[in-house]
């Protein structure tokens, strides 16, 4: 089992740069530990996905600086934004965000109030869309798991990944005057490099109260270590952002997502159609839609206002909903 880096591996994270090298010598003197032991940290460090680079003779850096989640950093910025209290829980490493608030919705229920936000530094069992992984490794991105107590029902909640890519576009515009694109049903592109996944989970009833855990993978700081092992085009924010404060944007995310969860528990999807529609990756695009047993191809004309994907077929639209549905575009 993968433990967060405490101690003397904390001091050594806190003490790599991307910006320049450390000896193995100034980092155990710096610590009263030997070089040895240095070297020991270093490579428990390299085991749970930190990209950091040996050059002989010049010691050790950073491939990329690792804009770590604080939550005493986290608490003025939201009192900054929100009069509303701030629910942000921050754990080092976990098996997975949405694995744990699902675990406390059958567990302690009554503890958890609409708005609670867990955030982790790395995930041991990350999960995407059916079924699949999703990369974790440490400090690199944002693994970012939503509580919301839903009155209207899993039937009426079908459509909420198509608000929440909208939050993360908000929340991107905002800080970074970023444009992203929306693959439906649930994932955020930039220039047809995948940047960003959603994961909603529902538990309740068809007609009556549910309860949803959002989670969210964003891709910050994505080590070479880690990247090998993705199987599409993909990319991250340090790749178009230089300065990336991961405390802030946990809490301009947070701010969006109720905004947009605000409009559609009052209006579903009727105020987002549009907008989601002008930002749909595959916009006009010809694409297949696939379960794995079958396959439709068409053209995609965007979503309609409960969150289903239109597709003209042979002159004709017809409309598919979500759950294991997998889009990609042709040729």
């Amino acid at each position: 089992m993968v433990k967060a880096p405490v101690g003397n591996k904390l001091a050594i994270l806190s003490a790599l740069s991307r910006d320049h090298f450390i000896s193995g010598q100034a980092l155990g003197e710096a610590l009263g530990i030997s070089r040895a032991a240095v070297s020991k940290h270093i490579k428990s460090l390299q085991d749970m996905g930190i990209d950091i680079f040996k050059v002989s003779g010049k010691g050790y850096r950073l491939n990329h600086s690792l804009p770590l989640l604080d939550q005493n950093k986290i608490l003025p910025i939201w009192q900054a934004l929100s009069d509303s209290p701030c629910r942000i829980e921050v754990q080092p490493i976990i098996d997975s965000t949405n694995s744990e608030l699902m675990r406390r919705i059958q567990t302690n229920v009554d503890d958890l109030n609409s708005g609670h936000v867990l955030v982790a530094e790395m995930q041991q069992a990350g999960r995407g869309r059916r079924g699949r992984q999703w990369q974790s490794p440490f400090g690199a991105n944002l693994y970012y798991s939503y509580y919301w107590h839903f009155e209207e029902g899993m039937q009426a909640a079908m459509g909420v990944s198509v608000a929440v890519g909208l939050a993360v576009y908000d929340a991107l515009k905002a800080l970074y005057e970023l444009d992203v694109q929306l693959k439906w049903p649930n994932d955020i592109y930039i220039s047809e490099h995948k940047l960003a996944g959603v994961l909603v989970e529902l538990d309740g009833q068809m007609e009556g109260p549910c309860h949803l855990v959002i989670g969210i993978g964003l891709n910050v700081a994505m080590p070479n270590t880690a990247a090998q092992y993705i199987d599409q085009a993909w990319t991250d924010l340090s790749q178009h952002i230089a300065d990336i404060d991961k405390n802030q944007l946990v809490v301009v995310l947070t701010l969006c997502l109720q905004k947009r969860l605000h409009m559609y528990q009052k209006n579903g999807l009727s105020e987002m159609v549009e907008q989601w529609n002008e930002l749909n990756a595959f916009r006009d695009q010809a694409v297949s839609l696939s379960t794995g047993q079958r396959q439709w191809r068409g053209i995609c004309e965007g979503i309609d206002h409960q969150g289903g994907l239109i597709l003209r077929q042979d002159g004709e639209c017809k409309t598919y909903y979500g759950g294991e549905l997998s889009l990609r575009k042709e040729g």
